[in-house]
């Protein structure tokens, strides 16, 4: 359809001297809207569903600024990535507070996190680090440039190279001197190293730049995919080399094989992607064929209601990163995925009554999504990729 439309402006271009200059001007309209686009009421529902949830969220924000649990300051950072991203009015009032939380949990070693002693993981450095420097950057605020330049050589120097089955990936928490990384943790840093690279460009004369071994990295990320020969497993990923979260499948033979989910197999495509392994590449394109082929938004396939929202969340961003406005489905039809997102997320939003406020909450509490405030916030920054 595209082309017959090109044809016929080609062809009116062509007669437009034949016409008289009087002539009233032609305008084509085609009833087949563009891929990747919301049609006017949708996107006029999803900004309205977006305003509701930013107004709730002003709501909830602490005394302190932060919002929810003010131990782990990247669920404040994901809200304010969300406001970041918008204009809404409650913006002016919130962000200052919630950044001079954000800010007063830097600590000496460069990380943005909180000290939480006898927990398994720690303070969960590296996953708030990661997010945390993010927003920071987002702002455009160069006054958050050295705090954003130390948090990288501070996630840099959390890469494990211990030469085991971890070796160059990522975990929660370096300090707790176990060998441990997952895919999930390697997914948030290899993010916020590509998202704020643009800062090493600003480092004093004479300043060592900081970066991450990519190579291993994407060695890494290589090694939580499921290889061909892996029946339905084949081409999506796994959370670490010794836990899969989704269970284990055995074939005929005997052999064992970790089982493919839709959250992790979208962050591991999306880290590929960061890690710069292009969209032809085997791991990349089995990878997207494993999400088209379990695509639904009904449930995080593998998992079902557990980690729901980041599973909507990452899916965006992922196949954003990827440039595929369509997802084959195994019936032929392509799905443009936007459209499906923005509708099913605007139908599952609640409104408060008192406040006529709008959030999102994972009755399965797994992962933390029982919190309305990080449900909310990885909702609002899926929707927002969708306009």
């Amino acid at each position: 359809m595209k082309h017959s439309a090109l044809t016929l402006t080609l062809l009116l271009c062509l007669l437009a001297p034949l016409c008289d200059a009087s002539a009233a001007e032609v305008g084509i309209v085609s009833k087949y809207a563009p891929t990747g686009q919301l049609d006017p009421s949708l996107r006029n529902e999803v900004t309205a569903a977006i305003d509701r949830s930013l107004s709730w969220l002003a709501t909830k924000q602490r005394e302190d600024g932060a919002w929810s649990n003010n131990m782990f300051p990247a669920l404040t950072a994901l809200v304010v990535q969300s406001y970041v991203a918008s204009e809404h009015p409650d913006r002016a009032k919130v962000l200052p507070r919630a950044l001079k939380f954000i800010t007063s949990c830097v600590q000496p070693d460069g990380g943005i996190y909180v000290n939480v002693p006898g927990r398994k993981g720690g303070g969960l450095s590296n996953y708030n680090t990661a997010i945390c420097m993010t927003a920071l950057y987002a702002t455009g605020d160069d006054t958050y440039l050295p705090i954003v330049q130390d948090a990288r050589a501070f996630v840099a120097g959390g890469q494990h190279f211990g030469g085991d089955d971890y070796h160059g990936g990522f975990g929660y928490d370096k300090s707790t001197g176990r060998s441990y990384t997952d895919l999930l943790n390697t997914f948030y840093a290899t993010q916020a190293m590509r998202m704020t690279q643009a800062v090493e460009d600003k480092r004093p004369a004479g300043e060592k730049r900081v970066d991450i071994d990519w190579k291993e990295t994407a060695k890494y990320i290589s090694k939580l995919q499921n290889p061909p020969g892996t029946g339905d497993e084949a081409g999506g990923f796994f959370y670490n080399p010794s836990d899969p979260k989704a269970g284990t499948t055995t074939n005929a033979a005997g052999k064992v094989t970790f089982r493919s989910y839709g959250s992790i197999t979208y962050a591991g495509l999306l880290a590929l992607i960061y890690a710069d392994v292009s969209r032809d590449d085997p791991r990349v394109r089995s990878a997207f064929d494993w999400s088209a082929k379990h695509w639904t938004l009904d449930e995080n396939p593998g998992m079902g209601e557990q980690g729901l929202y980041f599973f909507f969340n990452v899916l965006t961003r992922s196949l954003d990163a990827y440039g595929q406005d369509l997802v084959p489905s195994e019936g032929g039809q392509m799905i443009d995925w936007r459209i499906q997102l923005a509708r099913r997320l605007v139908a599952i939003q609640k409104v408060d009554p008192d406040t006529g406020g709008g959030y999102w909450i994972n009755d399965t509490g797994r992962f933390w999504e029982s919190d309305p405030v990080l449900a909310t916030a990885y909702t609002l920054l899926a929707l927002q990729l969708t306009l």
